[in-house]
């Protein structure tokens, strides 16, 4: 049985892991983290993504996580409401659509149950170095072990640590989208029901909607900035950065601001795309945010991830040379993945129209299983 080592337990980590094993592999997954993260924004599932559910026979279950957003209240940068919808939220688009809004941490559980009996998971671990081979990829953990696969895929994220091992340094394919963003949980002390708020400034904004049927908030604070020198994992540091960008904001930031500083979960990252020539080299190749990011701004991101771990693994069961099966994914996704990074930069400020959103949803047809 071919082997498939995966860095990541994301959304892309988790649908690889089991739709390579229905294609007859062993996958293992390395999660830095000591367990599947959680925390993170509601997320969206549309167009062919759908389909990979279903056919995952996770569709029903991505349903009864949905979120029950009822509609939005948009408020200038002094905290006055501007307007309202129960038509659409920002977050979620037309609220009558076939599409899922759900929490990036349900969807993962859902992920990570449906793979876990058939994938071997090394939590609290990564990679540390790799050595390609004709017959395979060796492969240094940080933890010190040494092990051998078949293929090596990166499924780790925007920084993704595979991805500097093989294709260079973060600088050559990261693209700077003009702002910066911060996701956390806290208690719903707004006393929020089923309703999103946004605020927006001049170079600041907030959106904040309730989850667990209203008992929590997950806030989400963002700013416009050129590209800032600082290292992605200092937490300290970002909130500090986030109180001083945000601090003439009005509206509800002071309280949000201070449930930021005990936030049990905190992310803070730029707006950034992934733009890369070639998504695998000899036996290795990414997936998902590592290799195409599209960022939040596109409201496509789960489901670039969704669709290419389904596309990657079925042309590795179609054949598992390299030489073969990596161009073939890439040359499936590379319309898919142009469409969706291009919604990121349209009428910025404003998002993507509802056409072109259409139109890049459902830029990929997957055929019969």
């Amino acid at each position: 049985m071919k082997t498939v080592l995966i860095s990541g337990a994301s959304v892309a980590g988790l649908a690889l892991a089991q739709r390579l094993h229905a294609h007859g592999y062993a996958p293992t997954v390395v999660e830095r983290a000591p367990a599947v993260r959680r925390g993170g924004h509601a997320i969206d599932v549309r167009g062919a993504a759908l389909t990979v559910l279903d056919r995952m026979g996770l569709l029903d279950g991505a349903r009864r996580a949905r979120t029950r957003t009822r509609g939005m209240s948009m408020l200038d940068g002094d905290g006055n409401e501007l307007w309202r919808s129960t038509e659409m939220t920002y977050s979620a688009g037309r609220l009558d659509s076939d599409d899922i809004e759900l929490l990036r941490e349900d969807l993962t559980a859902l992920l990570h149950r449906n793979a876990d009996a058939h994938t071997t998971f090394l939590f609290g671990d990564a990679i540390a170095a790799l050595d390609q081979a004709p017959d395979g990829v060796h492969v240094t953990f940080a933890g010190g072990a040494r092990r051998t696969y078949d293929y090596v895929v990166g499924a780790d994220g925007l920084h993704s640590g595979v991805r500097r091992l093989v294709f260079g340094p973060d600088a050559h394919h990261l693209r700077h989208l003009g702002s910066y963003v911060a996701v956390f949980t806290a208690d719903n002390f707004l006393g929020l029901r089923d309703w999103q708020i946004w605020c927006q400034g001049e170079t600041a904004t907030y959106c904040v909607y309730p989850a667990r049927d209203n008992t929590e908030l997950r806030v989400t604070l963002g700013f416009r900035s050129e590209p800032l020198d600082h290292d992605h994992r200092d937490t300290a540091a970002h909130k500090a950065l986030l109180a001083a960008r945000l601090e003439s904001l009005g509206g509800d930031t002071p309280k949000l601001l201070d449930a930021m500083w005990t936030a049990p979960d905190f992310y803070f990252d730029a707006m950034a795309q992934v733009h890369m020539d070639r998504w695998s080299r000899g036996r290795v190749a990414l997936v998902g945010d590592a290799g195409y990011c599209a960022s939040p701004l596109s409201g496509q991101g789960t489901s670039l991830a969704l669709a290419g771990a389904y596309v990657l693994a079925e042309e590795l069961g179609r054949s598992a040379d390299p030489a073969t099966a990596l161009p073939r994914y890439e040359e499936r996704m590379r319309p898919y993945v142009e469409s969706n990074q291009a919604l990121a930069t349209e009428n910025p400020g404003e998002g993507p129209s509802e056409e072109s959103l259409e139109r890049a949803k459902n830029a990929l047809v997957l055929g019969e299983m």
